[in-house]
């Protein structure tokens, strides 16, 4: 859930650390909502940014509703998520240090050139998927997936791996999720370098208002070009939209990049961004927060099957209940940019998610397609709250020559989370039902902000996030 604070003092595991100041709960004296958008640099970065996850929305969508209509599997689903997160895990932290050592304009430009030629590359294999020949790889492939899906598919045994095309599908999809993390990487510790550091709250807002308007985008017209035009010209579209971002990125000159140029070895330099992470208690809770709500929480992998077989909606309804989490979310994010900044954060924070979960468990009951649509709606808006706070801290504590590395470690929580977390509602969905997969989810969901409230109380006493620290 792609992409700030701190509460009063904490501790590190192993030693005292110096006293932070909780934020002074005083109002600015004016407020600016477009503040990021006065920086050139960082309007070019947000168009590209938007068409770029728009394309990548897009492609989602058609591959989802691909391999389920190829296999007619729950566990097909949560293996897509699967086959994109292990790059995340394995190459997160080499991505975050590369983000710090080298250009981050540069690791961006190349990462969207390989994400467009593996964008082609499925266009090719679904366009020709049925002459696509049987040999021996690609057989086996399509045995071991099978004999997977036989172990778990106990609800709705009912399923086929017999197109060659789906094991390079989730190969294509392996590679493809082995460049975005490196792009993610740079990405996210790029943009905070295109404004001052007064604005840094301002540019996390406006950047998850651009990603969940590419979630609207994306999803709503991936669904009616499915339906009506086919699989292909998705994918060829998400090309062009990597190929456009390129030529955006390519166009700012300039940034505050703090590149680190110490002599530590590459393992230290790795190690240094958990360091970091995990002798800060406000970022460790609210990472560990965010990682729990959607590895539990996330109802995303199983739409697919809920389009077919509870709201009977078809692709065109696919595409809408994926859209419909990111209208809530740019509703409440738009709100929150034209809104004073939030005098209590970490409280906002805890019933955000607490609604998160609510709104889970009220869409895996329904049966009704705008009542599902309706919790969806919710979904969308009560992350969005958690995905400003979590940004803002992130970005605000972290020193900028450590951005990539952070940012990176919080990529392996959050990145994998909703990766692993379509694993786990796939098997879930395959062993006990879509249903029940989804309202565990949501119930357990709550009981994790429980236990974050529990375990890191300081959360609760974030206040303001228009006050910057170190």
């Amino acid at each position: 859930m792609s992409h700030s604070i701190d509460p009063g003092s904490y501790r590190s595991p192993d030693r005292q650390r110096p006293a932070v100041p909780l934020p002074i709960e005083t109002e600015p004296q004016s407020h600016d909502p477009y503040a990021a958008f006065r920086f050139g640099d960082f309007s070019l970065f947000t168009a590209g940014n938007l068409l770029s996850i728009t394309g990548r929305l897009m492609l989602a969508i058609a591959v989802e509703w691909e391999i389920y209509a190829r296999t007619h599997s729950a566990t097909a689903l949560g293996l897509v998520g699967l086959a994109i997160a292990i790059p995340v895990v394995t190459l997160s932290l080499p991505a975050g240090h590369l983000a710090d050592r080298f250009s981050r304009k540069h690791i961006i430009l190349w990462s969207q050139v390989f994400s467009a030629l593996m964008s082609l590359a499925l266009a090719l294999v679904s366009w020709k998927h049925l002459s696509i020949p049987q040999i021996a790889p690609l057989r086996e492939g399509n045995r071991v997936l099978a004999t997977i899906a036989a172990i778990f598919e106990r609800h709705h045994p009912i399923f086929q791996f017999d197109d060659a095309s789906v094991p390079l599908i989730y190969l294509i999809l392996f590679i493809g999720a082995s460049a975005r993390t490196f792009s993610w990487a740079a990405r996210s510790s790029f943009f905070p370098t295109l404004v001052p550091r007064d604005a840094f709250a301002n540019a996390v807002t406006w950047n998850n208002s651009i990603f969940q308007i590419g979630s609207v985008v994306g999803p709503a017209f991936s669904g009616f070009l499915v339906a009506y035009v086919g699989f292909p010209f998705v994918y060829l579209l998400d090309a062009l939209c990597a190929f456009i971002f390129f030529l955006l990125i390519l166009l700012i000159r300039r940034s505050t990049q703090k590149r680190d140029k110490s002599d530590a070895s590459t393992w230290k330099s790795l190690m240094a961004g958990l360091r970091f992470v995990f002798s800060r208690n406000v970022i460790l809770a609210t990472i560990t927060l965010d990682l729990f709500a959607v590895l539990l929480g996330g109802a995303t992998a199983l739409m697919p099957i809920f389009a077919d077989q509870i709201l009977h909606c078809g692709p065109v309804g696919l595409g809408w209940m994926r859209a419909t989490p990111a209208i809530g979310a740019f509703i409440m994010a738009m709100v929150i940019a034209h809104l004073p900044p939030m005098k209590h954060a970490g409280k906002a924070l805890l019933w955000s998610v607490t609604g998160f979960g609510a709104a889970t468990i009220l869409f895996g009951l329904s049966k009704v397609f705008w009542l599902s649509l309706g919790a969806l709606f919710l979904i969308g808006a009560f992350d969005s709250v958690s995905v400003i706070i979590r940004g803002s801290i992130v970005q605000l504590v972290t020193p900028d020559e450590m951005r990539g590395r952070v940012s990176s470690v919080n990529n392996i929580f959050i990145g994998t989370s909703n990766e692993f977390g379509a694993l786990e509602s796939g098997l879930t969905a395959a062993l006990f039902g879509p249903v029940i997969s989804v309202l565990a989810g949501g119930i357990g969901t709550i009981l994790a902000v429980l236990c974050v409230g529990s375990r890191w109380p300081e959360t609760r006493k974030i206040g303001a996030l228009d006050r910057t620290l170190r």
